[in-house]
């Protein structure tokens, strides 16, 4: 496996029909589930939107201004897919969003984007039904409505190199290959297992990053429960609902914490 696509295949090989991503969301009421084949799905649909219609592939510089959220997983995985760099404007010298190839931002993020120099915006309405924007009448074009005429099937127009850039972010510059390694490395420090069910909540995992919350639970087979918004006293039920084993940046009892030395 040398690319994050690679990691994604790794899951369809092993049980495509299990739950791969589990997203709630306590301030809409929300629950998602994916299986491994409904991700690869989204994945190759957002794919084939941003090579088809963005020409996003390797050498593209793509912002993904966007929480933490199922849809940002497929959208992570998708621009990786295309062998592009996830980049953050925040670590660019001058140019700014000017110099990346596209932006994927939420829709409460686009007012403010659309004031600076953007080449292409591609607005994301995060509805768990999948709706597009509403209430909004600016230049970006809407993910929701563009992504459902796309392939469930992705092929790249251009070989993807694991030496190409694939991650540019607070400071960290990791190629597509060095994604796939850093997430086994930290996945066997963390103490990931395959098979384990990883609950998260959107503050830990935004302040991991996507290398922590999304590939490091893939390199190790295990699954993700996300929690955005988490309502107060919840997280311990829906541990315990969702037949979580292992939390990332969470202390709940008698669930292990990834990370921390068992108790003796």
């Amino acid at each position: 496996m040398t690319t994050p696509a690679d990691l994604l295949t790794g899951v369809l090989r092993r049980d495509p029909a299990a739950p791969l991503l589990t997203h709630y969301d306590d301030a809409t009421g929300e629950r998602v589930e994916l299986s491994g084949a409904t991700t690869a799905n989204w994945v190759a649909k957002t794919a084939n939107l941003l090579q088809d219609e963005f020409d996003v592939g390797p050498g593209s510089r793509v912002v993904v201004a966007l929480p933490v959220h199922w849809q940002t997983a497929a959208v992570l995985l998708a621009v990786w897919a295309c062998g592009a760099t996830v980049v953050d404007t925040a670590a660019e010298d001058d140019g700014g969003l000017a110099v990346v190839d596209l932006v994927l931002a939420d829709q409460a993020r686009l007012a403010g984007i659309e004031e600076q120099d953007v080449a292409e915006l591609l607005g994301l309405s995060l509805h768990p039904l999948g709706m597009g924007m509403t209430g909004y009448s600016g230049e970006a074009r809407d993910f929701a409505l563009e992504v459902r005429a796309h392939g469930d099937h992705f092929t790249p127009h251009q070989p993807v190199d694991a030496g190409d850039p694939g991650l540019q972010l607070a400071g960290l510059e990791l190629t597509l290959g060095g994604l796939v390694e850093a997430g086994r490395e930290l996945a066997g420090r963390l103490g990931l297992l395959a098979g384990d069910r990883v609950l998260v909540d959107e503050q830990a995992a935004t302040e991991a990053g996507p290398v922590v919350w999304l590939l490091a639970p893939l390199a190790a087979g295990a699954s993700l429960v996300l929690c955005r918004h988490p309502a107060s006293g919840q997280l311990k039920h829906r541990a315990e609902v969702e037949g979580v084993t292992a939390t990332l940046g969470l202390e709940l009892d008698g669930i292990r914490e990834l990370g921390r030395p068992a108790a003796s």
